[in-house]
This record gives C-alpha cells, sequence and structure tokens, in this order.
C-alpha cells in the first residue's frame, strides 16, 4: 500500500494512493498514519480490505497539499557514510560500524514544502535517502533478517544539511543537520510488502534540472536489515520510529571548489524508484 497524509501543516488527513492512482480518503477508518496504525495488523488489514473493495471515497488531488506520510514520529535515527561511492567522493575511510546521529522530528516536513536556507548558511548541502519507517518495537535484535522483520515500510527522504555548522564549528554533526524543514519525508510511506528487495532501489536528486546524484541502494555498506539491527543494540525502536539511511555520491560537499551549496531560488527534485517523487524550492529563513 502507498500511505499518505494530505492537507494543511498541522491538520493532515490519513489518504491511500491506490491502484489506478486515485487518492483515497481513509479518515473514515483510521485517525492518522503513525505508529499505532502500523503496530497494529488488525487495522491494517481493515485498509487493505477497504482499498481491495473500492470502499474508500475518492479525494479530489487538485491544489492538496501532501504533508508528510508519517504523523507522530517518535525519534529520527540517521546513519552516516553508508555507501561506498559517497565515503570515496568526501575521502573518508569506511566506517567500520554505522555512524549514527540523530534529527528531531520537528525538521520533518511535506515532500513538496519549502526548504529554508539557514541565517549564516553558506554551506546547505542536498542529500537523497531511502528511509526506514519502523513497524515493531526492536531491542537487541538478533540478525539482519529480524531487523527487515520490524520494518514497516519505506519512504524517500530528503537529509538537507548545513556543512559549516555540521564540521567547522565544533562538537557533533547534529548542528548541521536539525534546521528547520531540513528533514523533507514523502510523498508515500510505502508498505514493506511492496519493496521485495530494499537493496535494489535506485535513487536520483537533482538541482535546478541537472543530475547531481544518481545511485543505487546496492552500495550500501551497511544494508538496511543490518541497520535496523545494529540501532536496536544500542537503543529500543518504536513502531514510528524513523531511520533514515545515508545519502549516495553527489552531493555538493564531494565536488570540487567552489562547491555548489544551495541558495535561495534554487530548486531540488529527488526521487527513490518506487517510492516517490520530491520538489522544493529553497528560500531564506
Amino acid at each position: 500500500m502507498k500511505l499518505l497524509r494530505v492537507g494543511t501543516a498541522g491538520a493532515e488527513r490519513p489518504a491511500l494512493l491506490d491502484a489506478h492512482g486515485t487518492l483515497r480518503d481513509l479518515s473514515g477508518i483510521v485517525d492518522d498514519i503513525d505508529g499505532a496504525l502500523l503496530a497494529d495488523d488488525g487495522a491494517l488489514g481493515r485498509v487493505r480490505a477497504a482499498a481491495e473493495a473500492g470502499e474508500l471515497p475518492a479525494l479530489d488531488a487538485a491544489g492538496l497539499r501532501i504533508g508528510p506520510p508519517l504523523g507522530r514520529i517518535g525519534k529520527i535515527v540517521c546513519i552516516g557514510l553508508n555507501y561506498h561511492d559517497h565515503a570515496r567522493e568526501t575521502g573518508a575511510e569506511p566506517p567500520t560500524e554505522p555512524v549514527i546521529f540523530f534529527k528531531a522530528p520537528d525538521t520533518v516536513v511535506g515532500p513538496n514544502d519549502t526548504v529554508l536556507v539557514p541565517r549564516g548558511s553558506s554551506k546547505t548541502d542536498w542529500e537523497v535517502e531511502l528511509a526506514v519507517v519502523v513497524g515493531r518495537t526492536a531491542r537487541y535484535l538478533e540478525s539482519a533478517e529480524d531487523g527487515l522483520a520490524h520494518v514497516a515500510g519505506y519512504a524517500v527522504a530528503h537529509d538537507v544539511s548545513e556543512r559549516e555548522f555540521q564540521i567547522e564549528r565544533g562538537g557533533t554533526w547534529d548542528k548541521g543537520k536539525n534546521c528547520e524543514t531540513f528533514n523533507p519525508l514523502g510523498p508515500w510511506l510505502v508498505t514493506a510488502d511492496e519493496v521485495p528487495d530494499p537493496q535494489a532501489l535506485p535513487l536520483k536528486l537533482w538541482v535546478n534540472g541537472e543530475l547531481k546524484q544518481d545511485g543505487t541502494t546496492a552500495e550500501q555498506i551497511f544494508p538496511v536489515g543490518e541497520v535496523v539491527r545494529y540501532v536496536s543494540q544500542f537503543m529500543t525502536l518504536y513502531p514510528g520510529d524513523v531511520i533514515n539511511t545515508g545519502t549516495p555520491a553527489g552531493v555538493a560537499l564531494g565536488r570540487p571548489d567552489p562547491k555548489p551549496f544551495l541558495r535561495a531560488g534554487d530548486v531540488v527534485e529527488l526521487e527513490v524508484e518506487g517510492l516517490g517523487r520530491q520538489r522544493q524550492e529553497l528560500k531564506n529563513a
């Protein structure tokens, strides 16, 4: 299933995109697309049955904002330097264990919402990523296969980053990762049954129509199942938590000087095959 949330910011309603591309209203069946729903097999079954029976009312998509596909996100765990080609382009040694940092849930915006260039920024960068949405509580998982079994679905994430804040201002990466609007998510949460192999997904990103990133999750150093297993050794993952699994090569940071960092007025578009497409115009904060 392709689950999503539509409407004005803070007042989104749950919806579903059916097999024919028609937007369907789920508000008569579920309150929201969130961790509580993803952990409830019975509720998900009712949604699936209603969709298959053609019982869901259609929504007019014209002019309707698409919000983040997941509400009430618990935490966003991010994996850094998780692609062989991205490590090479930045001159970094591939990590021997996953690099973990966090984004606050309030960085999440819709897939087509405005992204704000922070005040004082000169190095705002792009990163297309595969986001993993947790569907079952995960503690001390024993295998990568068990990790995959705890995944409810997948989405497109844009891990917007400010490199000066991240690298040159001391401390951890978090200052360059948590500026407002720095995690567009969606358009859809695609349930795991529609993604048989999360290690075979092409990812692409364009800036002002120019292709910048053209990669595949096959390049991940730590695949999705192993990432979920690994993270569960250090923290409990709950339904509705999100893991951003890293970005492939092609970011501004890895390019020759002068590096083409983002500015107000730029337009970024990105997609992960089968998971939908995003488009953001940048403006100054």
